[in-house]
């Protein structure tokens, strides 16, 4: 079992360190092939660990490699835990994995730089394999700060775009704000306990300090709103979107982002024994976090911006249940998050791909005709995150809200705004699949922006008979949101095709994920396989569970079957039989330009921001190492000093010690005469 768990991690690192040094020889489509092939072999060891977890005494394996860090009383193996909860994860990183490694030898076809892109991929996948096996802490840090680099790296690929690279640097900075939260927690809980095993600190985190246990909590949570995009650290993740569709689907929605609620699921008994507020405030920003998102998307016009910010709106349901103390909730709709949101990035790269590079939802349209196969994966995606039944998004959704309900107090008004958030994920995304596949062939008839140029300006530059009909097709055309800018060069005679197998097998295979997922525990005893499979995991947390009533359990279904179908009925009402007063109201600038949450943060910090780090730069350089450089000049001007004494002449020494001896008798006299 040893053998086989740590093989998990290093097939990928394999891959990366065969990539790095012979990548340039091996080419396309061979380099690709060979990343797809360490990920696949990973899962299948993944998969073979799993069975053999099953017969582990509670299902749990832990084993120390070697010694990492010794120092004094601080001491830091590389060890593995393997229980339900990390096996579950590892299985959605390589399975999903593969998947989206075969999808970009596809997608990535002619690339330039195709085997640097793989080399980022396994090296990716191989920090949140450790990331998510660690036993302790640092570990898992090491694993945090390593898909975060990849990130930077990833989404800044095509970094001749400064665009694309100030997104990746956005990225970096962004979730180093949270990374500073995890490192407090970190030092604190060494402080605390003695230790950053996971299984000494969450033994029996009731015997601290509940004041010590708080600020860990606290802190990590910190650093999980910044790796998993919530409030108000999510500013990062839409522009993420600037890297190739495969990153966005492998790291922004399957992976990356969720191991902020991982980090929260494996630390469940200290929530537990942490102030009761706590929990209330993870609940809340996941709430909040939600529904703003959510609202955000309904107006988006690039087709993986929508899809950004519906990651962001589905992030904020898994924290929700992690507040009200659902945790496996939380883990099990992340694996069907990971299944339908893969499969709609996946979608969206290969619409992309598919439209020369077009992300304009208002350029498309009648994509079904072209791209058959694409569509209809994609609408399976579609109905699976709207929550419609029996796909998996909704049970895995609606099993968050019952659980928000069944709190209680505070968790009723929890319940309200998630649904509201249910309504607009369903309205959204009715709207993005009516915009994309179905209507006329807006390719034909409106402009081509020119680089940087927003669609507002192409279409003011129109002719007046062609802006008409522009007009006449997509209402919203004129729509001037924050510039875009331009992705696709596409004009009125190209045709639209599908994708190449490469990329559509993966489509297909996620699809049936995507209908099955929810499968795995449905909310009714005997059934709810999923729920038994992590209870080992959350049995120190702290939370228990009372009777549940099956008449609430069915009417809370309906209820949410209920709003996801009403929500998919309006965006058809709106965007399938085209009603273009409404469209424009629903599509309010605000909401296209994200609340200016994040237009007021990048002006800050271009403007008095700017002033406030020069300045913070000039006290550092002036006052911080003036004072430390001015010790050490001081020291070498008095030093200067004294070796003007030190000439090297045996008399003028001899003359010294005279001198010296005098001087010592003359006190030594007067001290006796006076006495």
């Amino acid at each position: 079992m040893a053998l086989s768990v740590a093989l998990i991690p290093l097939l990928p690192l394999t891959g990366f360190v065969i990539l790095l040094l012979f990548g340039k020889q091996l080419g396309e489509p061979w380099a690709g092939w060979l990343a797809t092939a360490m990920v696949a072999a990973s899962f299948l060891v993944a998969c073979g660990v799993f069975i053999g977890l099953l017969d582990q005494h509670e299902n749990v394996f832990v084993h120390d490699y070697f010694e990492w860090i010794p120092a004094g009383s601080f001491r830091v193996d590389v060890g593995a835990l393997v229980d339900p909860m990390s096996i579950s994860m590892v299985l959605f990183i390589t399975g999903i994995g593969s998947l989206i490694h075969l999808y970009a030898i596809g997608y990535m076809h002619g690339d330039p730089k195709f085997p640097k892109f793989f080399l980022y991929l396994n090296l990716f996948v191989f920090s949140m394999l450790i990331l998510v096996l660690g036993n302790n802490l640092l570990l898992t840090f090491l694993g945090w700060e390593g898909v975060g680099t990849c990130s930077y790296f990833l989404i800044s690929f095509w970094f001749d775009d400064p665009a694309n690279a100030s997104a990746g640097k956005k990225a970096f900075i962004t979730n180093r704000v949270g990374d500073w939260g995890f490192m407090v927690a970190m030092f604190v809980a060494f402080f605390t306990f003695g230790t950053l095993n996971y299984e000494a600190i969450l033994a029996d985190p009731s015997g601290v300090s509940q004041t010590a246990v708080t600020v860990i909590v606290l802190m990590l949570f910190v650093g999980a709103v910044g790796k998993s995009a919530q409030i108000p650290l999510y500013i990062w993740l839409p522009d993420a979107m600037a890297g190739p569709t495969p990153v966005s689907a492998l790291i922004h929605a399957a992976t990356m982002v969720t191991a902020g609620v991982y980090l929260m699921c494996r630390i469940n008994p200290l929530i537990g024994a942490a102030d009761s507020w706590v929990p209330w405030v993870i609940a809340w920003v996941g709430a909040i976090t939600a529904l703003v998102a959510a609202s955000i998307a309904c107006s988006q016009m690039d087709i993986k911006k929508v899809l950004a910010f519906s990651t962001v709106s589905q992030l904020g349901y898994m924290f929700l249940a992690v507040g009200v103390g659902a945790y496996w909730v939380a883990i099990f709709h992340m694996v069907t998050h990971a299944f339908f949101k893969a499969l709609l990035f996946l979608d969206s790269g290969s619409v992309i791909h598919g439209m020369h590079d077009e992300q304009d939802m208002r350029r498309m349209g009648a994509l079904k005709r072209f791209m058959p196969i694409t569509a209809i994966t994609m609408m399976v995606g579609w109905l699976a995150i709207a929550g419609i039944p029996p796909l998996s998004g909704f049970w895995s959704k609606d099993e968050i809200l019952g659980k928000a309900f069944e709190a209680g107090g505070q968790g009723y008004a929890l319940y309200a705004i998630g649904t509201v958030a249910a309504l607009m994920t369903a309205y959204y995304m009715t709207r993005l699949i009516f915009r994309t596949f179905y209507g006329g062939e807006n390719w034909r008839v409106t402009p081509v922006p020119e680089h940087g140029q927003t669609m507002a300006a192409a279409f003011a530059a129109m002719e007046p008979e062609a802006r008409d009909a522009a007009r006449d097709a997509v209402p919203d055309l004129d729509l001037a949101f924050t510039p875009e800018p331009a992705h696709g060069h596409i004009d009125a005679e190209y045709e639209p095709h599908e994708s190449v197998w490469q990329m559509t097998v993966p489509l297909i295979v996620l699809s049936v994920l995507a209908i099955t997922g929810g499968f795995l525990s449905l909310p009714f005893e005997g059934l709810n396989f999923f729920e038994k499979w992590l209870e080992p995991v959350f049995e120190r947390s702290g939370v228990h569970e009372g009777e549940h009533s099956m008449a609430l359990v069915v009417i809370l279904l309906v209820v949410g079957a209920a709003v996801a179908v009403a929500g998919v009925l309006f965006g058809y009402s709106v965007w399938g039989k085209k009603n273009p007063s409404t469209q424009r109201a629903l599509e309010p600038a605000a909401a296209g330009n994200g609340w200016y949450y994040d237009i007021v943060i990048t002006r800050f910090m271009g403007g008095p921001g700017e002033l406030l780090f020069n300045a913070l730069a000039w006290f550092d350089r002036t006052i911080i190492d003036g004072a430390v450089n001015g010790v050490g000049v001081g020291l070498v001007a008095a030093s200067q000093v004294m070796r003007r004494g030190q000439t090297g002449y045996v008399r003028r020494y001899a003359l010294g010690i005279g001198f010296g001896t005098l001087v010592l008798l003359g006190f030594v006299l007067s001290k006796v005469l006076v006495s």
